[in-house]
């Protein structure tokens, strides 16, 4: 056995099904010995999206995305998708071939010193120097990258490490690194103190970001809000953890949130934050969640809780364990009835209203409508720019998941991130919407999806210019548009058939209803193309 056969042994031992990447002399060897393997190697077509897809599928199953690459470029390329799993806290692990070991630090042909170039990004970072150390590495990776606050972890791996032989393989069974000791369970003392607040609370709010969904604590979350009969907000990322028609939810917060949603946060006299950070795009000034009120912050990462707001109340631990713990204690929460006619009344009251746009499709009524017969267990990837937000605020969550690139904002996300959870989830319709800016990004991809078979679609919300950009433009700069008109852009239906590709083109209301039937019917990937109007808002 060689490295590169050991590097296959341990992905199989943590029963990993696929690999996203892109193949170089540096990773030659792994990428020889995986073809003995029951796993499955997907050739993406720019090695970004292999961190993409890989999070798709980390983020739909619950597991350990992988994804592997080259040295030079090729690592390079990656660190846009490792920054943008990095900021969400999806767990990847990230294996990028190197330079021979001896050649390092000489400039040699495609070396580039990735393990220093990633340090902002990553969870942690391995060089590997002696074979014989790869199944305590691998080990270490995948438990540091799913444990804690989760996130990405690079293992680099020089070609004459790959290629060493091994004399003793085996692959430990547990993981005991002493500086590593994440904290899961919140403290006793704490969690008692957050239900006397409660008990003498008129004004509660959980407000619950994308720790809830990592740590699958769903069902813990919608057990607690009902047993108390507490109103949920959510934070972009969070957006899922309740069912979007769920009378105690009401809606994303932040600068593009729901208006009532923001006033239920100020006007709170709880607010209990869970798996949320104190971000800018969420809370624009901090004072508002503490002052007048209680700030109980519960976050696994020790780091966030003070960094951007000070809590009364902070628990550090794992969303899913101090849920549990909560509900497992016997306590009554106060009477929150006039809290929540208030809410409601905010909600009847403060709704956005859209403005018509005939002779275009008007894209938060399409949302709904496509949401609505979407099936009950549904994927939907929402990419970056208007697309986003008017998916924030019209999709429908019922019992399925909604991905999206928040804390990078990472344009080109949703087409390698569909296809990675449609790979792991073939039964589910999963289905990305972009506009034409980021479909462009990652329209290389198509190519996958037919060479691997991954039939996961996509909806472009055309307008022909970076439209979240050119908003800002028009409030900011008075119309003055620079660099955002997108003319140029290749005619889809002509993609879709390169590409052996369904297509669609909804040029307004009058079509969509057939359309979303249609597109949601075929069993093939599918590319539809809705116009919307160049100048409308988010």
């Amino acid at each position: 056995m060689i490295g590169a056969d050991a590097m296959i042994k341990c992905l199989e031992a943590e029963g990993v099904k696929a690999v996203f990447g892109y193949p170089g002399v540096a990773i030659c060897p792994f990428f020889n010995s995986i073809i003995d393997s029951k796993i499955e190697s997907i050739l993406v077509r720019t090695e970004q999206n292999a961190a993409h897809a890989a999070s798709g599928l980390a983020r739909a199953s619950h597991t350990v995305g992988v994804c592997t690459v080259t040295s030079g470029p090729g690592a390079t390329n990656l660190i846009t998708g490792i920054a943008t799993a990095f900021a969400d806290s999806i767990p990847l692990v990230c294996i990028s071939g190197q330079v021979n070991s001896e050649q390092l630090g000489s400039d040699v042909f495609q070396e580039a010193d990735i393990t220093g170039a990633v340090e902002s990004f990553v969870k942690y970072s391995y060089l590997v120097k002696n074979a014989e150390d790869i199944p305590r590495i691998f080990k270490e990776a995948f438990y540091i990258a799913n444990t804690g606050r989760k996130g990405p972890v690079l293992i680099d791996v020089p070609i004459d490490i790959q290629n060493t032989v091994i004399k003793n393989f085996e692959y430990p069974e547990e993981v005991n690194l002493r500086t590593y000791k994440p904290t899961v369970k919140g403290h006793s003392v704490q969690i008692k103190k957050v239900i006397k607040q409660l008990e003498n609370a008129r004004k509660p709010v959980l407000y619950v970001g994308g720790g809830i969904l990592l740590s699958d604590a769903q069902k813990e979350l919608l057990k607690f809000a009902e047993a108390h009969k507490i109103p949920v907000v959510s934070t972009m990322m969070g957006i899922g953890a309740m069912p979007t028609k769920h009378p105690l939810y009401f809606g994303m917060v932040g600068n593009n949130g729901k208006p009532y949603a923001n006033r239920a946060v100020r006007e709170a006299d709880v607010l209990i934050m869970i798996g949320a950070r104190v971000a800018d795009r969420a809370v624009n000034q901090p004072e508002l969640i503490t002052n007048d009120k209680v700030l109980v912050h519960i976050d696994v990462d020790p780091a966030e809780i003070g960094k951007n707001a000070g809590p009364h109340i902070p628990i550090v631990g794992d969303a899913a364990h101090i849920l549990e713990a909560l509900n497992t204690q016997e306590f009554q929460c106060g009477d929150t009835s006039e809290w929540l006619d208030t809410l409601n009344g905010y909600k009847t009251a403060m709704e956005p209203k859209r403005k018509e746009h005939p002779g275009f499709v008007d894209p938060a009524a399409f949302i709904t409508e496509l949401s609505e017969k979407l099936p009950e267990d549904a994927i939907y990837v929402a990419d970056v720019g208007q697309n986003q937000i008017w998916s924030c605020g019209y999709h429908i969550v019922k019992n399925g998941k909604f991905f999206t690139s928040g804390g990078m904002g990472t344009m080109g996300y949703s087409i390698p991130a569909a296809m990675g959870a449609k790979y792991i989830s073939p039964e589910k319709q999963v289905v990305a919407v972009c506009g034409d800016g980021s479909f462009q990004m990652s329209m290389m991809e198509l190519a996958t999806m037919k060479q691997h078979g991954i039939r996961s679609k996509i909806i472009v919300l055309k307008n022909n210019y970076l439209g979240m950009v050119r908003q800002y433009q028009h409030f900011t700069y008075k119309d003055n548009y620079s660099v955002v008109d997108l003319s140029g852009s290749p005619d889809l239906e002509m993609i879709a058939k390169a590409y052996d590709m369904p297509f669609k083109r909804v040029h307004d209301a009058s079509q969509v209803s057939e359309a979303i039937d249609e597109f949601l019917a075929s069993d093939s990937a599918y590319l539809m193309e809705c116009l919307i109007d160049p100048m409308d808002l988010v």
